[in-house]
């Protein structure tokens, strides 16, 4: 650790992955007073989800083991970041001051107000709370209900996998194409365990309409759901648009290629809810996490007096859990490209276990011993797009 001898107040407004990692990154000075703003006072395994939904893992974290002792924790909501006073505003009434914002506050699910009755009676999986609603409401069902998840991306993969491995009847409603994302034999791989494990999939199909009890598809069939979860897109927060800053067409506060805001040098995203050069990362915990530390830097070199450092990080792969045994890794090109390749089976379950709990005890790493965390560097996005 390096020692200075005059203070800067940096508020990180997200406790997530990008956010928590951030906080921790911070200690590299010893000249910092930092703030970490969080809704919960538990970190949440966002990525354990479709498992705390059918009651096989917690999904939460005591910041205790996660965050450094010098960091401060508020569990409030921000509503408005004030650059004019340099002050973030909190939804108790308290005010925060700040020097430099660290802007993490993560993503949402995104249940549309234009398909009918999906805000009033589909479920996301996307937050904690929401996800604490899903599991109370899945315990009270009996275990012939009709259940569907609506997308085939990812999340909705996994949650119906989840929910199918512990009996459910589940029907995958997959939009346009299942596992758009993944190549042709990461697709199949998935397809196959779907279909041996009795989930119907209907591709080329979207919900029009969300009933208590059945879903109305596009088509007009109409299909009995006694239970509907809502896995299709994502949103973020409104904060930075309500704080006047110029966001993406999703509400991702726009940056340059040093996760700084364009209106602003002294906020600096990281992970879902930023957008650098308009062209954001995919949403997701192996992004978020080095965005983290890259916005740390970021904050650290401009109180240095030193020109930032531009975003360098690549993508390795994609890792798809299919309930507990089984699983899939999808390797891609640094630009997030599928490769024709993938690990499946037993083999891909345990890698995608090893890194949902390598991924926490890095955070908590990072608190002990800032510097930690290391990621795929592929060289700076501008570079990569020119050659």
């Amino acid at each position: 650790m390096t020692e200075h001898s005059t203070s800067h107040k940096i508020v990180v407004i997200g406790g997530g992955y990008a956010g928590t990692v951030a906080a921790n990154h911070l200690q590299s000075r010893d000249d910092v007073d930092i703030t970490l703003v969080n809704s919960r006072p538990a970190f949440v395994e966002r990525i354990r989800l479709h498992q705390f939904v059918v009651g096989n893992y917690d999904a939460s974290v005591d910041y205790g083991t996660l965050l450094g002792d010098g960091i401060r924790l508020v569990v409030d909501n921000a509503t408005r970041i004030d650059t004019a006073t340099r002050t973030v505003e909190l939804a108790s009434g308290a005010a925060l001051d700040y020097d430099y914002v660290i802007y993490a506050v993560g993503s949402t699910g995104a249940v549309p107000s234009s398909v009918p009755g999906a805000a009033e009676f589909a479920y996301s999986v996307a937050e904690f709370e929401v996800a604490e609603r899903l599991r109370t409401r899945l315990a009270e069902l009996p275990a012939s209900a009709a259940i569907t998840v609506v997308g085939g991306g990812l999340t909705g993969i996994e949650t119906a996998a989840e929910l199918a491995e512990q009996g459910c009847k589940v029907t995958l409603v997959a939009g346009r194409s299942l596992a758009p994302t993944l190549s042709a034999p990461g697709r199949r791989s998935v397809a196959t365990w779907l279909s041996e494990n009795g989930v119907p999939v209907l591709e080329g199909s979207a919900v029009a309409e969300v009933r208590r009890d059945a879903v109305v598809l596009t088509d007009g069939a109409v299909r009995q759901s006694a239970l509907t979860v809502w896995t299709a897109g994502f949103g973020v927060p409104g904060l930075a648009a309500a704080s006047g800053l110029r966001v993406d067409e999703l509400g991702r506060l726009l940056t340059d290629e040093t996760l700084t805001s364009v209106d602003d040098d002294r906020i600096v995203a990281a992970g879902d809810a930023g957008s650098p050069s308009g062209r954001p990362l995919r949403m997701s915990c192996q992004a978020a996490i080095p965005l983290g530390v890259q916005a740390a830097d970021t904050v650290l070199s401009r109180i240095a007096g030193t020109a930032p450092a531009v975003l360098d990080q690549g993508f390795k792969g994609v890792l798809i859990s299919l309930g507990r045994h089984a699983g899939i890794k999808q390797l891609v090109q640094a630009d997030d490209t599928p490769l024709g390749t993938c690990v499946d089976g037993q083999e891909g379950a345990q890698m995608k276990e090893e890194q949902c709990r390598k991924t926490v005890m890095g955070i908590g790493m990072e608190a002990r011993n800032p510097g930690t965390v290391v990621w795929y560097k592929a060289g700076p996005r501008a570079a990569r797009v020119a050659a």
